[in-house]
């Protein structure tokens, strides 16, 4: 008998800027063949950033004409720059059963909460501010204002960390062990009774139809 596929589900992967959650996302991808939700952004390509990549580099103009179709299930503004999500591919990917990783901004997370209660929320941070700080440094990307910018934009953040189910530290030089744990978190959420209503309801039906008259 065929089974009745699920609807996929919705990962939120967020972090301070310099966390690495970058990084890890793209390995979880890798390694573990989750599919990427790749943001909008108005911001200017970093040397390396290829479109349709790391992110869709739209215009402002353009970028607000989308949020005026609703284009986005959420977005905000961030160190002068807007970051949305695309809603299409969101939700054909979750119709397909498809695990769904969105790499955004603690106000988007939030937002993606309350439109998809089952979304699982994840914060990666580095192991400490000092550390946090030398890895936007060692960026080599921004000048000292930005990062200046983007330590006040952390302490911010911070305060929001209890909105999300999980928190997984980013140690320096131990990448993997920080993917692996995400994966590890990903498959248990996805054994909940609470997520499964269709199978739990097929095999309901199942035994009862072996039942004799």
């Amino acid at each position: 008998m065929t089974r009745m596929k699920n609807r996929g589900s919705l990962v939120v992967i967020s972090g301070f800027s310099g966390s690495g959650k970058g990084s890890v996302t793209k390995e979880l991808i890798r390694k573990y063949g989750y599919s990427l939700s790749v943001s909008m952004t108005t911001r200017k390509p970093r040397e390396g950033e290829v479109d349709g990549r790391e992110y869709h580099f739209k215009t402002e103009e353009d970028f607000l004409k989308l949020i005026d179709y609703n284009g986005f299930i959420e977005y905000a503004r961030y160190v002068d720059h807007y970051y949305g999500t695309p809603r299409q591919f969101v939700e054909d990917e979750l119709a397909a059963g498809h695990c769904v990783l969105l790499e955004i901004e603690v106000q988007g997370a939030v937002s993606i909460k309350e439109q998809y209660p089952d979304a699982i929320l994840i914060f990666i941070t580095a192991p400490s501010a000092e550390s946090l700080k030398k890895r936007l440094c060692c960026r080599g990307t921004e000048d000292s204002s930005v990062i200046e910018k983007r330590m006040h934009r952390a302490a911010a953040e911070a305060e929001s960390i209890d909105e999300y189910q999980y928190i997984v530290i980013n140690d320096d030089g131990k990448m993997n062990e920080c993917v692996d744990k995400i994966h590890s978190i990903i498959e248990g959420e996805a054994c909940r009774v609470s997520v499964n209503h269709d199978f739990v309801e097929l095999i309901q039906r199942e035994l009862n139809e072996e039942q004799p008259s």
